[in-house]
């Protein structure tokens, strides 16, 4: 670097630690939620969860930032060594023209081969399924959080309900408790 020559703040090495931080930009940066899929959670057992990159036209990134998009008929198909994403709603972009996409169409998810084989002989065992979990944004990327599942039977469901149920009552009971032995 020549004497006198300009160089921006952002381009300046950085003096002092924190080389251990992870910043936006970086590996393991910020993950900003679009759309959850909170039925999933609820009829599905989740066994493994994979993050997977999108492949999406402009609108639907556009639509995404605008966060009106929804996950609870969407299910992942396997199809000839490629994962696809099915019925993911994310709503046309109301200042898109021509070029709009389709709400509903399938859309390809970027995978590991490794991952994709492995997601591939899990499901095709009997009650398995893949299901996308949410939708968000990672390092400024559409990122898909997606799961292998295997389907709750109604007892189960039940039985979920009641441990939630079971363990808001006993932390509401133990916040009782020290409230009242603060006020003494």
């Amino acid at each position: 670097m020549s004497k006198g020559m300009y160089v921006p703040k952002e381009s300046q090495p950085k003096q002092g630690g924190g080389a251990g931080k992870a910043r936006d930009g970086e590996k393991g940066g910020k993950r900003k939620i679009v759309a959850q899929n909170k039925k999933a959670r609820h009829d599905y057992a989740i066994i493994d969860t994979y993050e997977a990159g999108l492949v999406l036209m402009g609108t639907e990134v556009k639509s995404l930032r605008e966060g009106r998009t929804s996950l609870t008929d969407g299910f992942v198909q396997i199809d000839r060594g490629e994962a696809w994403l099915h019925n993911a709603h994310i709503p046309e972009y109301h200042q898109g023209s021509w070029t709009n996409h389709s709400a509903r169409r399938k859309r390809k998810l970027l995978m590991h081969r490794e991952e994709i084989d492995k997601l591939e002989s899990k499901s095709q065992e009997t009650g398995h399924t893949i299901v996308p979990l949410a939708i968000y944004f990672k390092d400024g990327r559409a990122k898909a959080e997606i799961a292998l599942a295997r389907g709750k039977k109604e007892y189960d469901k039940r039985q979920t309900l009641r441990e939630k149920q079971d363990r808001r009552e006993s932390d509401r009971a133990i916040a009782a408790a020290k409230r009242r032995q603060r006020g003494v």
